[in-house]
């Protein structure tokens, strides 16, 4: 290990975030100046990677947590030869710039996942070392490894404060994630002052009742940090945090130490003192040891051959295994292995969506054999068990069994939704989780960062109305769906009836872009006869036509879900007292999708004049924009307890109450 460079890289690290958060006059310095030896270190010596395919599926990950000390990221990825430039480094946080305030995914290149929410770092870490075994366990062979690499984090005091570490890293534990490794940057300080105000457990204690290793050290110790690291390679049963004593702002004489280095810049006159101290020149912006450069060009050359190694092994393991090489290309290029087999269902027939959605996802995942996934503790009520492989093998993921495909999350309904991003986030897998639709609010960071990073996972998300019944209010979503209807690129399915659970999984499945929510029903619904002859192709319009009259409508009746059958009993309530109205109605799984539809979509589905009434087992918002409040039956209070129908009669959830409420309006 070459010491001398390594501080060298150490000093370019501080002195690039110095004025690159200076000039932005906005940032987090302290960080960055407190674990730059962390930073040299990993890219400098521990780290498999390639700075001219970042993408490389073999490559170590390195998650940055503590998202906001974002300097620390881009000024080793520039040193190290990712294609960031100092013109980059000194757009920091501007618009458009590849170095934003927070790491972003799909930015920047070598940035593994989008941070700054902390906590949820290290969970996409677990999901990633997740997928890491998982991945080498279907396809190395003897002889040939194409999936052998770490996954190395650095968390803060506040990451680890916040609950949804707690929850990813018990799991890691559990699951004996040995090549996982956090290095914990223990200041102890935080926004608001020194931790001690808050924050004073044994860390290492609860991750070592966690089932984790955990060891200690210097952050300036380099052949401490190097020791330190072989160690935590040794225990292949266990992941492992380093905690390393650190001085927060690390060479500003005025600040460091305190809170004051957390989220301001220095300010000119400290940062000419802390360059003075450090031995920063003073007159040269963006300075950068020619030394770390030269540093990095001998690295390159050895990662490049590390590479080169990998790939005589890869094309080698290729040759031996053809049939599983042309897997693994499906894998990443999401093609299922055949065309999935999925259930027919019969008109008439009734079954809850939850339950039709479990058949399909049988038919999924023999198609999809990347598809893995699990439930917060929840796999029988939410019909999402998965078979055993063909050779008999469970098909439940542990630590004696790297080749399952199905994960029990416990109850852990936000880390469980964090930890799925990192497996998608590390390529070749597919992933979904479920739990109840009402503890989407667990989950909704973690959703919210899929969304962002167009992430392709599924939620499968059941018991999604006040039918849920008996548990009462406080199991019964109400302001769900809408509440996440309102998060930007993150699909809302709410299917009627089992044969639209069957398009919606279908959707999920060949969407690549961004998440998908399947939001699905307790209580059985009928297969409603679908008039559109163009039907189910239109289901991705986001709306369709479920029963035509013959001429214009007079009425549109729009509804989702379990509501499209109260709506077409609706209709003949309605036709019993005036038989001459011609009544369409409209089944709208995705609302959202709808809405971004072309006006003249939107139109022949709706077919203006006609009057347009809506019905919804939650709140009405969002269904103005295509009907009056005063046409639109829902539901605008808590729940309460009781079987399903009985709950929705006392709550004026009827196909009666939304009869009643179209004569009332007609006659006004």
């Amino acid at each position: 290990m070459d010491k001398k460079s390594l501080h060298s890289v150490a000093l370019s690290m501080r002195s690039l975030t110095i004025d690159a958060i200076q000039k932005a006059n906005s940032g987090h310095p302290g960080l960055p100046l407190g674990a730059a030896e962390l930073g040299a270190f990993l890219y400098g010596a521990a780290m498999k990677y390639d700075p001219a395919d970042p993408s490389w599926i073999d490559r170590d990950r390195f998650v940055l947590s503590a998202g906001h000390g974002s300097m620390f990221l881009y000024s080793i990825l520039h040193l190290a030869g990712f294609p960031i430039s100092i013109d980059d480094i000194k757009a920091f946080r501007q618009v458009g710039s590849k170095c934003p305030g927070h790491p972003e995914y799909g930015v920047t290149p070598g940035v593994e996942t989008t941070t700054g929410p902390l906590g949820q770092g290290i969970a996409m870490a677990v999901g990633m070392a997740i997928a890491e075994r998982m991945m080498g366990s279907k396809f190395n062979r003897p002889g040939f490894t194409v999936f052998d690499h770490y996954t190395y984090t650095l968390v803060g005091d506040g990451c680890l404060m916040e609950g949804v570490s707690s929850e990813a890293c018990s799991l890691a534990g559990h699951l004996g994630l040995g090549k996982l490794i956090a290095y914990y940057d223990s200041n102890a300080v935080s926004i608001d002052g020194p931790t001690s105000i808050t924050f004073t457990e044994d860390v290492g204690k609860r991750f070592e009742a966690y089932g984790w290793q955990v060891l200690s050290g210097d952050m300036y110790d380099f052949e401490g940090l190097e020791t330190l690291t072989a160690k935590a390679k040794t225990d292949a049963g266990r992941p492992s945090l380093i905690i390393l004593k650190s001085v927060i702002g690390k060479g500003s004489p005025n600040k460091q130490g305190t809170s004051g280095a957390h989220g301001s810049p220095l300010g000119e006159e400290e940062a000419a003192k802390a360059k003075a101290i450090l031995g920063i020149p003073l007159d040269q912006p963006f300075w950068a040891a020619p030394e770390a450069y030269a540093f990095f060009e001998k690295r390159r050359v050895e990662l490049a051959a590390a590479k080169a190694a990998w790939q005589k092994t890869y094309e080698a393991w290729g040759k031996a295994n053809p049939e599983l090489s042309e897997e693994l290309s499906r894998w990443y290029f999401n093609r299922p292995a055949k065309e999935p087999d999925l259930p027919s269902f019969t008109a008439g027939d009734k079954i809850a969506t939850r339950n039709a959605s479990g058949k399909v996802l049988a038919a999924i995942a023999t198609a999809w054999p990347n598809l893995v996934g699990g439930s917060a503790d929840l796999q029988n009520p939410n019909v999402v068990g998965l078979p055993a492989d063909p050779a008999g093998s469970s098909s439940v993921f542990g630590k004696d069994n790297p080749g399952g495909r199905y994960l029990h999350f416990g109850v852990r309904e936000f880390a469980m939704t964090a930890i799925t991003n990192g497996i998608a986030l590390h390529g070749g897998l597919r992933a979904f989780t479920a739990t109840f639709l009402v503890f989407a609010d667990y989950m909704r960071p973690a959703i919210r960062l899929a969304a962002l990073m167009k992430l392709p996972v599924v939620y499968v998300l059941t018991h999604d109305s006040i039918f849920v019944g008996e548990d009462g209010p406080t199991h019964q979503p109400i302001e769900s769906l809408t509440a996440l209807r309102t998060i930007p690129n993150l699909t809302v399915l709410r299917p009627a009836d089992a044969e639209e659970t069957a398009v919606a999984w279908r959707q999920a499945m060949e969407r690549t872009d961004g998440p998908t929510v399947l939001a699905l029903s307790r209580q059985n619904l009928p297969v409603v006869v679908k008039d559109d002859p163009e039907w189910p192709y239109t289901m991705a319009l986001g709306a369709y036509v479920v029963r035509n009259p013959k001429v214009a409508p007079d009425l549109v009746l729009a509804a989702s879900g379990s509501e499209v059958s109260l709506a077409l009993a609706a209709a003949d309530l309605v036709s019993g007292k005036k038989p001459n109205l011609a009544i369409r109605i409209v089944s709208v799984p995705d609302r959202g999708t709808f809405y971004k539809a072309p006006a003249a979509v939107r139109d022949a589905i709706l077919s203006p004049p006609a009057k347009i009434f809506v019905a919804e087992a939650g709140i009405s918002m969002g269904w103005e924009r295509i009907a009056p409040f005063e046409n639109i039956l829902s539901i605008e209070r808590f729940g309460e307890s009781g079987p399903g129908d009985k709950v929705a009669a006392a709550l004026g959830f009827t196909a009666q109450a939304f009869a009643d409420l179209i004569m009332a309006r007609l006659m006004k």
